[in-house]
C-alpha cells in the first residue's frame, strides 16, 4: 500500500501491528528458528566490534546494579583509564580475570561508580 505522506504510512503502520501482533510474532519465530546459525554468527561477529563490546559491557554494569546518568561518557572513562586508581598498575584487557584486569568499581549498595580498579583491588574492596 504506497503512501505518499510519510505520517499516514506511521500510523498505518502502528494500526497493523496492534491489529496482527500475533501473526508478527510467529512470523519472526520462523524466520529466527529458519536462520538460527545467521543470527548467531552475526551475534558473534557483533559483539567482536568496538560498539558491540561497548554495549555488552554497559548492559553487564546495568545487571550488576551499576547506577549512572551518562552511560556513555563513564565508558569512555573506563575504557581511557590506563592505570588502577588504587595501586597505579597498568590495567590490562584479558579474557579472563588476572591480577592486572580492569575491573569497574561500584559502590554495591547505591551503585554508584567508584573507581576504575585492576581485579586484585576490586576483590580487596569487597
Amino acid at each position: 500500500m504506497p503512501f505518499k505522506d510519510p505520517e499516514k504510512k506511521k500510523e498505518w503502520s502502528k494500526l497493523y501491528k496492534e491489529k496482527n501482533k500475533e501473526k508478527i510474532k510467529e512470523r519472526e519465530r520462523e524466520y529466527r528458528e529458519k536462520n538460527k546459525d545467521e543470527i548467531k554468527e552475526k551475534a558473534k561477529k557483533y559483539y567482536h566490534t568496538d560498539q558491540g563490546m561497548k554495549v555488552h559491557r554497559i548492559a553487564t554494569w546495568k545487571r550488576r546494579g551499576v547506577v549512572s546518568e551518562n552511560f556513555d561518557e563513564l565508558y569512555d572513562y573506563y575504557i581511557n583509564c590506563e592505570n588502577c586508581e588504587d595501586c597505579n598498575v597498568e590495567l590490562t584487557v584479558d579474557r579472563y580475570s588476572t591480577a592486572t584486569t580492569r575491573c569497574l568499581d561500584h559502590q554495591h549498595t547505591t551503585g554508584l561508580f567508584r573507581n576504575v580498579v585492576c581485579h586484585s583491588c576490586n576483590v580487596k574492596r569487597k
